[in-house]
């Protein structure tokens, strides 16, 4: 299989597996504090990350890689959740779903920054209309809103934007699990104690939904979703794959309708038809700089391989 094309089928594993990320957080949080469940889903992911670094005996990071891996660490381990976590307490589920297809925008610009990819301009074009048309799905059918809680997602998708495109570039050299386990790793003297701080007091009033959606984020949010997410993003190119994150809020609003209960009405059929396209004309533009991001990924599996 072409490297590019394996690059955006596990982006888009990577987007399904994240699409439940919301909705379960939003049932978790009926039931635990906002902060205590941030640090327990980290502290789990990362006793998993380091059993499977330590059974598969993965080597240590260099002392360059330290600094990316922090910031993995601060975007999408400890400051998404968290914030993420805290805006669900005001705003609905819906509405901060379809935040997130502001993602590709921070994620695609933090590539350009960090990174040095340089997509074409009709590529932001057509990242632009996706996050425009996303945003205007929020603003119209997200029902009742909280500008703090709104805030709190902003917030979120640029510190989340930062930790994927720090996690794709150190995938390159890591691989894909590797980096977010590490980065787990990394944090879990912090999570693991501030989640022994922040323990419930009682544990009778919490309901089998919430622990259900505790072990969702904590396997598959923290860990697994990010080993598909990394591993397309290094293949196909952070700008490019980075453009599925726009069918993320439609995924995630069907899983609303479903376990929430919320309406899905022909607008909704009508913008994801939208963004579909999107996707296909930023894929199609992100092209020329994928080229060598997968020369480099050559080399750098060579290397890895013979190690």
């Amino acid at each position: 299989m072409d490297r590019t094309m394996e690059g955006w089928i596990c982006g888009f594993l990577g987007v399904l597996i994240f699409s439940g990320s919301l909705p379960a957080t939003r049932i978790a949080v009926s039931d635990f504090d906002p902060l205590f469940l941030t640090l327990a889903r980290a502290t789990i992911a990362g006793v998993l990350g380091a059993a499977l670094l330590a059974a598969l005996r993965q080597r240590k990071p260099d002392r360059e890689d330290y600094v990316p891996l922090a910031l993995v660490s601060l975007g999408v381990v400890v400051s998404f959740p968290l914030l993420t976590a805290f805006a669900l307490q005001s705003i609905t589920s819906a509405r901060s779903i379809v935040f997130i297809g502001l993602l590709p925008l921070t994620t695609a610009i933090f590539g350009v920054i960090r990174n040095g990819e340089r997509p074409q301009a009709a590529f932001w074009a057509f990242s632009g209309l996706g996050g425009a048309l996303v945003t205007g799905y929020a603003l119209i059918h997200g029902g009742s809103a909280s500008a703090a809680g709104d805030f709190l997602m902003l917030a979120a998708i640029l510190l989340c934007g930062l930790g994927y495109a720090e996690g794709a570039k150190l995938s390159r050299k890591l691989g894909g699990w590797q980096v977010i386990s590490w980065a787990l790793v990394l944090s879990l003297p912090m999570t693991a104690m501030g989640a022994f701080l922040a323990l419930p007091t009682a544990w009778d009033n919490i309901g089998t939904p919430a622990w259900l959606g505790l072990g969702y984020v904590s396997l598959f949010s923290m860990l697994i979703g990010f080993v598909f997410w990394y591993r397309g993003l290094a293949l196909g190119g952070i700008a490019g794959v980075g453009q599925l994150q726009l069918l993320q809020p439609f995924f995630g609003l069907t899983l609303s309708a479903l376990l929430l209960k919320e309406a899905v009405g022909w607008q909704m059929i009508a913008v994801t038809v939208a963004v579909i396209f999107c996707v296909a004309g930023a894929k199609r533009f992100a092209k020329a700089r994928e080229a060598s991001v997968a020369s480099t990924l050559e080399i750098g599996a060579a290397s890895h391989t013979h190690r």
